[in-house]
């Protein structure tokens, strides 16, 4: 079993990983789906914000100092809508969550002798402890490194119109 700190330098790894994908992509690619209901970057790069304030890092917060609270309720599918990702600026959303995630290390790294134990009530899922709170938080980081990774390989075949199967089994 791993140490229950052992996701927070991958954490901060990961927002170099977020900076090289999304960082200088064709103003083209920014808004760009491969079909309808599809997300694209803008709006992954709220979500990456919005949950890196509101959820995790807020909800992993509430549950080290003040377990066994319900947990604030949230709405990421609903925030694409009623909070205008597709109006924001690019470039501003990802510098925002890039501060953020820096911020959100730092303040992990902060912390010691870390009541990993600790639980909140969530309306869904139940008890959740701090220390899969923090491992989810990662997973959540992957997931969307997954999803960018697709969006631009979907891109390129698209404005390429190229067979890409040489390049192996997507």
């Amino acid at each position: 079993m791993v140490e229950p700190e052992q996701p927070i330098p991958e954490l901060s790894r990961n927002s170099g990983v977020f900076e090289n994908l999304l960082r200088n992509v064709p103003g083209a690619m920014v808004t760009w789906r491969k079909e309808n209901g599809a997300w694209c970057l803008l709006e992954i790069v709220c979500h990456l914000l919005d949950e890196e304030l509101e959820d995790f890092r807020a909800r992993l917060r509430q549950t080290l100092e003040n377990p066994g609270q319900d947990l604030a309720s949230i709405d990421p599918v609903g925030w694409v809508a009623h909070r205008g990702y597709m109006q924001r600026d690019y470039k501003k959303v990802l510098d925002q969550f890039l501060q953020e995630r820096r911020d959100s290390v730092t303040w992990l790294l902060s912390l010691r002798d870390t009541p990993w134990q600790n639980c909140s009530l969530h309306p869904e899922y139940g008890e959740i402890s701090a220390r899969k709170f923090l491992c989810n938080w990662l997973a959540h980081d992957y997931h969307h490194i997954r999803q960018i990774n697709q969006i631009q390989y979907h891109y390129l075949k698209a404005k390429t119109g190229e067979d890409l199967t040489y390049a192996g089994n997507w």
